[in-house]
């Protein structure tokens, strides 16, 4: 941007904005340069100089990316860093406001600064380094090895649709596909496209399809060093490629999205361990959300938020990923105060939702919230609108499904299940999505069908203790008591509220004691009468242990 080369300076709020970066005074009266990106930079310094007036979200963007075109979302990124760094001392509105559908405008009172500012303006330096974004990356077009030149529109709709669902990511800066296609063709130099575009990864692929065959390779590169971070296949012989394409490009976003966030979780702890900001401590709550679900995981990605939601208390993404781990506990059994973690859920997902409407996320989450209240049709709702805003979104088709069968429609619940798992086939907790396959199988009277379900679940992730109570269910229906006997323990060790089946039908699992789901639940461990004095056995077996 042209004003930046300008000697003109801005202070306010303590702060002092001029060409070299943005200061602010340390305790001792000292300047000190504050770290922020080039984009945060240049999107400051244009709402300041508009002196108070609206500036659309369009003329913001053709002026801070001039040439280049990107995904609209980048900007909400900019302007939450910049709200960071300037709303962290203050208790009362941003300095950044924001209009709705229009733009925003900066609200704090700005006066012109000298080109002296006091004694010690010696003491600033040039300021840190900007480095990009953190979840920032390029989706090369893809290469077409099919030798076809009619395969381009849809090696190309692959890499438009990978595109597309990586700027879904909260705080994610994805580079336009129109601007990443002027590398069309030409040799691949990492670093070099990792410093045009100022991003942190680049991925690139590419296609080969010989009649119904079909491959897929795709690799993440780290742009500072060209080093492979991940990389991975995908086969089909199908003969629809339109489903062929929504698959690929579902699964590997949803793994992408997991790796993205592992690998900048790893570079923020190496470069800010010591003062982590609020965005570092959400991402690396997402990365500890991935990992398969245990009560100690779940603890501490809710620390990560919890701190993340102190340092910026408008913090949509700490908001979600409290509501969303408080639900997930709730869930699975981990919780010791049921309706306040509820309550607290539900409301923190109703600040996210008048903030921004549009998180699939935080309707999933809010789905999950709605069924563990009971209203099943608004959590049904929930999921299909967080499908709508994501289809490539498995934890909103697991949660559909879920709801579904609490609703009382098994048959109805296995396709969105079932989608989930072909979206996410890595998911670490799957096993969840295994469970409740299994138990709309055996609602079915697939009891076989069911019990190779629950096995994949109990292996899958052998914390959760329904998965064992749900296999031992299906084996007593099977007349396999010994083997459901030492299920049943299992569970009970893993959840000692559960030692009979009069805590199961008042323990509160699936959110009320009255849903369809644990009736029938009940019902399933009721239906054979030797099965019923194991419960207890079990019981005795471990308070005698303990």
């Amino acid at each position: 941007m042209g004003s930046r080369a300008t000697g003109e300076s801005f202070v306010f709020e303590g702060f002092r904005l001029e060409r070299r970066g943005l200061f602010r005074r340390d305790e001792r009266g000292v300047l000190v340069p504050i770290a922020m990106g080039s984009r945060a930079f240049d999107v400051l310094r244009m709402l300041i100089t508009a002196q108070g007036n609206l500036l659309a979200k369009g003329e913001i963007m053709a002026a801070v990316w001039p040439g280049t075109v990107v995904e609209d979302n980048n900007l909400t990124v900019q302007i939450s860093a910049l709200r960071r760094i300037l709303d962290a001392a203050q208790s009362g509105q941003s300095c950044i406001q924001t209009v709705v559908g229009r733009g925003y405008r900066f609200v704090a009172t700005v006066t012109h600064g000298e080109d002296d500012w006091g004694a010690n303006t010696a003491t600033i330096s040039a300021g840190g380094p900007r480095l990009p974004e953190p979840l920032s990356i390029a989706v090369l077009p893809f290469a077409n090895f099919s030798g076809d030149p009619e395969q381009e529109v849809f090696v190309d709709a692959i890499t438009e649709h990978l595109t597309t669902d990586l700027s879904r990511i909260s705080g994610s800066f994805v580079i336009a596909r129109s601007t990443a296609a002027t590398y069309k063709n030409k040799p691949v130099d990492v670093k070099r496209i990792g410093s045009e575009l100022g991003v942190r990864y680049v991925l690139e692929g590419s296609v080969r399809r010989a009649g119904d065959q079909l491959r897929v390779n795709v690799q993440l590169l780290d742009a500072e060093n060209g080093a492979h971070l991940w990389a991975d296949r995908f086969d089909t012989n199908r003969a629809n490629f339109e489903e062929a394409q929504n698959e690929i490009t579902g699964r590997f976003a949803r793994t992408l999205k997991r790796e993205l966030v592992e690998a900048a979780t790893r570079r923020i702890e190496n470069e800010r361990a010591v003062d982590p900001d609020a965005r570092d401590l959400v991402m690396r709550g997402w990365a500890l959300h991935y990992r398969p679900y245990s009560a100690m995981t779940r603890e501490e990605a809710l620390r990560a938020h919890e701190r993340a939601l102190k340092i910026d208390p408008e913090s949509v993404d700490a908001r979600i990923g409290i509501a969303a781990i408080l639900a997930g506990n709730l869930a699975n059994g981990w919780s010791n105060s049921f309706e306040q973690d509820l309550a607290r859920s539900e409301h923190l997902l109703l600040e996210a939702l008048e903030r921004d409407a549009d998180r699939a996320w935080m309707h999933t989450t809010m789905g999950l919230v709605r069924r563990l209240q009971n209203r099943l049709p608004e959590s049904r709702t929930e999921c299909e609108a967080a499908i709508a805003l994501d289809r490539n979104y498995a934890s909103a088709y697991r949660q559909l499904g879920i709801t579904l069968m609490c609703l009382g429609h098994p048959d109805t619940a296995i396709p969105p299940l079932e989608k989930a798992i072909v979206l996410n086939p890595h998911d670490r907790n799957t096993a969840v999505s295994y469970w409740a396959l299994g138990q709309c199988h055996l609602f079915l009277g697939h009891t076989d069908r069911a019990m190779e379900l629950f096995r994949k679940a109990c292996t899958g992730n052998p914390w959760l203790y329904y998965t064992h109570l749900a296999l031992a269910a299906a084996l007593g229906l099977k007349g396999e008591l010994d083997e459901a006997g030492t299920l049943l323990a299992e569970g009970i060790r893993l959840k000692p509220e559960v030692n009979s089946l009069a805590r199961l039908r008042a323990y509160r699992a699936f959110g009320a004691g009255d849903h369809e789901i644990a009736v029938l639940f009940v019902k399933q461990l009721s239906i054979n009468s030797a099965i019923r004095p194991l419960v207890f056995q079990a019981s005795q077996f471990l308070q005698l242990a303990h």
